[in-house]
């Protein structure tokens, strides 16, 4: 009888040891919340060491930023789909439309959300607004903006910093009167992009 060769380690393409940390990282975060979650804990749920992870990410920080892409993607591909579905000429629709999609990615429910909006993170959470303002802006600026210019004369000067002053005083302005009417917020986007009725 031969004996039992000895267990070897598998070993895994640097991609997949990426996606198991950062899976690892989302499923604590959500567990126990951001602030509670240290590099030491993801190391032993990944089953590897500090060092590893390390050599993944230069730090705590650029795993967190790594969850706030997931979550901002899924603003910027709704601003996408709103822009690529809007009817042209029909801003009141367009306008709607888009205070919906903008109230429900704001009120969509979940714990890492949830855990930013802790005042442990503000700091965390300023930097989420701040990272998914710019994304959102960014897309604006190449889609929206852009088709608004081609078909009316009137010209938004600093196109990029009015949008971002425009959805981060609607984000604000949601967040601390949550039952601020719709109407109310259409008519604070036509003044501040000087749109007509």
């Amino acid at each position: 009888m031969s004996p039992t060769p000895p267990a070897t380690r598998q070993s895994k393409q640097p991609d997949e040891r990426r996606d198991e940390i950062v899976a690892a990282t989302r499923q604590l975060f959500a567990e126990r919340g951001v602030a509670k979650v240290s590099v030491t804990e993801i190391a032993k749920r990944v089953g590897v060491t500090r060092g590893l992870i390390y050599h993944y990410f230069p730090d705590r920080d650029a795993l967190i930023d790594l969850i706030f892409e997931d979550h901002i993607d899924e603003f910027v591909e709704a601003v996408t789909r709103w822009d690529a579905e809007r009817e042209a000429g029909n801003v009141e629709k367009a306008l709607l439309d888009c205070v919906a999609m903008f109230r429900h990615h704001l009120h969509t429910k979940d714990m890492f959300r949830e855990d930013l909006g802790s005042p442990e993170n503000a700091g965390l959470y300023n930097r989420f607004i701040d990272l998914a303002v710019r994304a959102v802006v960014e897309r604006l600026q190449v889609t929206t903006a852009l088709a608004y210019a081609r078909t009316h004369q009137i010209e938004i000067e600093h196109v990029g910093e009015v949008f971002y002053v425009l959805v981060y005083g609607l984000i604000g302005l949601v967040r601390s009167t949550p039952d601020v009417d719709d109407q109310v917020l259409v008519a604070i986007v036509r003044q501040t992009l000087h749109l007509g009725h």
